[in-house]
C-alpha cells in the first residue's frame, strides 16, 4: 500500500522534527524532563528522539537545520508562544511550500 502524504508527515515527518528539535533542546542544556513538558510529549518520547530509535528516518537539509536550531534557542528562552505553528511551518518547508494542511475542526464545532 502507498502512503498518503498525511501517514508520510505523521509517520516520518513530524517525528523527526521532534527528534531534531529534542536534541537540539538538551545540547543547548535543557533536561529531558523539561523537553517533555516544553513539547507536551512523554518522556520516554524524548529518550527514544535522543537514542534514535524513532524519528530517525530523515535527514534535514542546512537551512531546516537551522530553523529547528532558532527554534530550540527560542523555546529555551521562553519566547515561543505557539511551538504547533513553528513545527507546522517547518514542514510546509521540508514539503518545499507544497500544500497547505486544512485547519482542523474540533468535534462538535
Amino acid at each position: 500500500m502507498v502512503k498518503t502524504p498525511c501517514q508520510q508527515i505523521v509517520w516520518d515527518v513530524l517525528p523527526a522534527i521532534r527528534a531534531a528539535l529534542a536534541a537540539e533542546l538538551v545540547r543547548n542544556g535543557v533536561s529531558q524532563q523539561k523537553v517533555a513538558r516544553l513539547l507536551e510529549i512523554a518522556p520516554s518520547a524524548v529518550s527514544q528522539y535522543l537514542s534514535g530509535k524513532r524519528g530517525y528516518r530523515i535527514v534535514f537539509e542546512k537551512p531546516v537545520e537551522k530553523r529547528i536550531g532558532e527554534l530550540a534557542r527560542e523555546i529555551k528562552a521562553g519566547g515561543v508562544r505557539d511551538i504547533t505553528a513553528r513545527i507546522c511551518a517547518i514542514c510546509h518547508e521540508i514539503r518545499g511550500g507544497k500544500g497547505d494542511c486544512p485547519p482542523l475542526k474540533e468535534p462538535g464545532s
